[in-house]
């Protein structure tokens, strides 16, 4: 009786496929015509009314032992059951290689089917049978590409139950995998647990501490790695470099440079790229220049980083002109270069050149480029020429939130935040999910017309959406509410901040500065420096505008002369104008023109138009006067400085010299907007 039950369990008496009654026959020969489409479960199975065999999409079983099995598929398995094969990891059922998994678990790795090929590992395992290392190997790379964290970690289980955790080039894949799917921690126990390190061992985590952004970690790493005394490849100088240019650190990629011409690698086409990039980088853009100009070899990436580089350092011109020489060479741009070109064009206004790219752009294929339309958008907006941006944003048929978020940023650096805010409505509707980039764009539009409602509602989607944490974005909220006159919302969402940066205090104190907050921005300042965080140049000239704006000047006094001393910020000329409207402003004119007067650095237009404007507050005529000759030594167009000195002249009754002004505006070819506001 025991066994009729255990046969009525053995399997449908009636099988279906796609809702037609199938034999039990037909399943086995579609068994036999692709093994590959059924799971081999019999060395899981933990009960005979488990099938033996299931299909893997169709979810039909086959009994071995069942009482419908035909007698030729019995015969047929028990003949194949003897069989056996030979690997490199030992011995491997002839059974589950014939239907089709195989001991080339690389294989299938390569056509993406991970799953399979997992599961066949599995089976090995559970067989007492050695996988080959590169089938753990395979698996581990094929995860690392998907970034599927949890099947990493179950082939790792394998490894380690497999015994063969202790292997080196295992250890390095761990590394990497881990790395590549986001758990940076996980890659550093796989390399500390390691029993030994070679040099692929140490790029890997190397590699890893750049990809997650921690440069400075990576270079330490690097300097632990060559006292262990293993000399670095080709490779691992090219990722060191790549976290000197991170940093930036540039006294280590010369050391490393200097290691790299005495290894002879400085010919290789790819660490010369990275060379030139990491100079550029570090700021050394005639450093770069040299090493490209040097390079035996290029190719379109060693010419996008030097590209790059000028780009970068706002120098427009100068990647446009190398731009011509590239063509000339014969080297054929691609959408980085593309992509970079454009935000050449952008930081120098060069519309006529941005257009002529673009020209290039739409015979070569790159227009459907998600990076280059958004820069694309980007230099039409920039350059003045809305109209053009959103012709390219209605021309894109798959809008990525990237050039959502350039056309949005477009409209809200032409100063049109409420098309910015119409346009995040329509995205809304189309549903594309906004990024944190494009609410950094959107509160600045917010903050440019003061929409404080407008910011509440961002701010609710921010918290939906789970931005609020993104520390970039905190900043834009505290920035945002303080512009739309909301310091107290602003504090609070400052308080709130998990983490906080420098641009989060510069924020918070920008925003009580320019509500007149003078002596809440001083004590911010105060905190700042208990907590920990070190005041930057941006910082201090938020303080001294505050203390200027709220009559502190004795504070104000005290910030300037502690900046330098206390915390090595050396005084910019934003600094030094900030004392000359700080003593300006208090009425302390002769101590503000002795002021700038002893200026290490030379005063510039803003210094002297900032004591012609205290002259005229306070009706000083001679200081006046002096500040406006050095203006007309700098811009002898200036208008402003023409109106300024005429109101000077006109509060202290001089009608002639007022008359004077005027002649002199005429002469220097002024506008007449201008002249008639002495009128």
């Amino acid at each position: 009786m025991a066994q009729c039950q255990e046969e009525r369990h053995s399997g449908p008496s009636r099988p279906k496929i796609s809702g037609k009654v199938t034999s039990v026959e037909q399943l086995w020969q579609d068994f036999f015509s692709d093994p590959s489409q059924w799971w081999d479960t019999r060395f899981i199975k933990k009960t005979p009314k488990y099938p033996d065999f299931k299909h893997k999409s169709k979810r039909e079983g086959l009994w071995i032992e069942g009482w419908q099995t035909p007698s030729w598929v019995k015969a047929k398995m028990a003949n194949m059951a003897l069989g056996q094969i030979q690997s490199s990891g030992g011995l491997i059922s002839g059974v589950a290689n014939s239907f089709g998994y195989g001991d080339n678990v690389s294989q299938l790795c390569q056509e993406g089917r991970l799953t399979e090929a997992l599961y066949m590992v599995e089976l090995m395992v559970q067989q007492n049978t050695q996988a080959p290392i590169n089938a753990y190997s395979s698996l581990l790379k094929g995860f690392a590409r998907r970034k599927d964290l949890a099947e990493g970690k179950q082939v790792h289980a394998l490894v380690v139950q497999s015994g063969l955790d202790s292997d080196i080039f295992l250890g390095n894949t761990l590394v990497d995998m881990y790395a590549k799917c986001g758990s940076l921690l996980d890659a550093r126990k796989v390399f500390d647990l390691m029993p030994e390190h070679n040099v692929f061992s140490w790029t890997a985590i190397i590699s890893a501490y750049v990809d997650h952004g921690q440069g400075e970690e990576a270079i330490e790493l690097f300097q632990q790695m060559q006292q262990t005394g293993i000399t670095p490849d080709k490779v691992a100088c090219v990722v060191v470099l790549k976290a000197c240019a991170k940093v930036p650190a540039l006294k280590q990629g010369k050391q490393l440079h200097s290691h790299i011409l005495k290894s002879g690698f400085e010919s290789d086409v790819i660490v010369g790229s990275a060379l030139v990039d990491m100079y550029s980088k570090c700021g050394c853009i005639e450093h770069a220049r040299r090493v490209f100009n040097n390079m035996h070899e290029r190719n379109v990436v060693s010419w996008n980083a030097m590209i790059t580089g000028y780009t970068q350092q706002g120098l427009g011109k100068e990647a446009l002109a190398l731009y011509e020489q590239m063509k000339q060479e014969g080297v054929q741009p691609d959408n980085v270069t593309c992509a970079v070109l454009l935000n050449a064009c952008t930081s120098i206004a060069a519309l006529e050149q941005g257009m002529e790219l673009h020209s290039h752009i739409i015979k070569s294929g790159f227009e459907s480029d998600v990076f280059v339309g958004s820069a694309l958008i980007d230099m039409y907006a920039k350059c003045g020429s809305i109209e053009h941006a959103r012709q390219v944003f209605d021309k894109k048929t798959k809008q990525d939130v990237i050039v959502w978020s350039a056309m949005i940023g477009g409209y809200v650096q032409q100063g049109l935040g409420k098309e910015a805010l119409a346009l995040y409505e329509q995205m809304k509707q189309e549903d594309v999910q906004p990024n944190n980039v494009t609410y950094l764009v959107l509160l600045k539009a917010c903050a440019s017309i003061g929409s404080l409602e407008l910011g509440k509602q961002l701010h609710s989607h921010i918290i939906k959406s789970g931005y609020e944490t993104d520390v970039t974005v905190g900043n834009a909220l505290v920035d945002m509410y303080a512009k739309c006159g909301s310091i107290e919302l602003a504090g609070q969402v400052f308080n709130n901040m998990h983490e906080r940066s420098v641009v989060s205090w510069n924020a918070m104190i920008a925003g009580s500065a320019n509500q007149g907050f003078g002596k809440e921005a001083l004590t911010l300042l105060e905190q700042m420096k208990r907590e920990g965080m070190k005041p930057n140049e941006v910082t201090y000239v938020s303080v001294l505008s505050a203390c200027s704006h709220s009559g502190l000047l004795d504070e104000g006094r005290s910030v300037f002369d502690s900046m330098s001393k206390d915390d090595g910020v050396t005084p910019t000329v934003d600094h030094y104008a900030c004392m000359v409207d700080l003593l300006g402003r208090a009425g302390y004119l002769a101590e503000a023109e002795d002021f700038i007067n002893r200026m290490p650095i030379k005063p510039d237009l803003v210094v002297w138009t900032t004591l012609l404007s205290a002259a005229r507050n306070h009706g000083h005529v001679e200081i006046g006067r002096r500040a406006f000759d050095c203006v007309m030594n700098l811009e002898p167009e200036n208008a402003s400085a023409f109106v300024q000195l005429s109101n000077i002249y006109a509060a202290a009754n001089m009608g002639d010299e007022v008359a004077k002004i005027r002649k002199e505006m005429q002469d220097a070819g002024v506008e007449e907007n201008a002249c008639m506001q002495l009128d």
